[in-house]
């Protein structure tokens, strides 16, 4: 959700009360879309729209169009049903550091099935970015809070949550590296 935190920086308003007003990754299962990790099958021509589209997120339409020998229609459609189906989100993409807020990834164990702790936190405005996974935790969490203090309330709320054993914080010091210009499957 890193288009939020832009917005706020562009008109200087409360980032996390802009947040509230943005979709949750939750909200995507509720919708009837099913679950957002189910891979999908893409063609040569999706494939184009989105590696045009990872090279720059503003190139209009009719240009990856005429690169692609197709219409314009037929790009606009394909990257509607893309961003429908959770395949593609354009956005712009920031450093939360940069901007002066905290940082943290948490790994999470609990007691049973993660999916419902999951759902929970991927509720929460502060979290960007929450994964169920294998090996030594359940889940993993990306939290961006204002300041410590709000990383620690946020990290106690995890805590008390039902069915979380215990978490580990990793506090974000400097972002050194961050791509989002991953290939697609051919």
């Amino acid at each position: 959700m890193a288009y939020g935190l832009t917005q706020c920086v562009a008109h200087g308003t409360n980032r996390l009360a802009l947040r509230r007003t943005l979709a949750q990754p939750a909200a995507a299962r509720e919708q009837g879309r099913g679950p957002v990790n189910v891979p999908r099958r893409i063609d040569a021509l999706d494939h184009g729209i989105i590696e045009a589209l990872q090279a720059n997120g503003r190139e209009p339409f009719r240009r990856i169009a005429a690169r692609l020998g197709v219409s314009e229609a037929t790009v606009r459609s394909r990257y509607t049903r893309l961003a429908a189906d959770n395949i593609l989100q354009v956005v712009a993409v920031t450093n939360p550091l940069g901007l002066g807020f905290e940082q943290a990834l948490i790994g999470v164990k609990t007691t049973g099935p993660p999916q419902p702790i999951a759902d929970e936190i991927a509720s929460w405005i502060e979290a960007d970015y929450v994964v169920v996974t294998a090996g030594q935790y359940d889940l993993v969490v990306e939290l961006v809070a204002a300041d410590r203090l709000e990383l620690l309330e946020l990290t106690n709320r995890m805590r008390r949550l039902s069915g979380v054993v215990s978490t580990e914080t990793f506090l974000y010091l400097d972002l050194v590296k961050q791509l989002y210009d991953w290939g697609v499957p051919a």
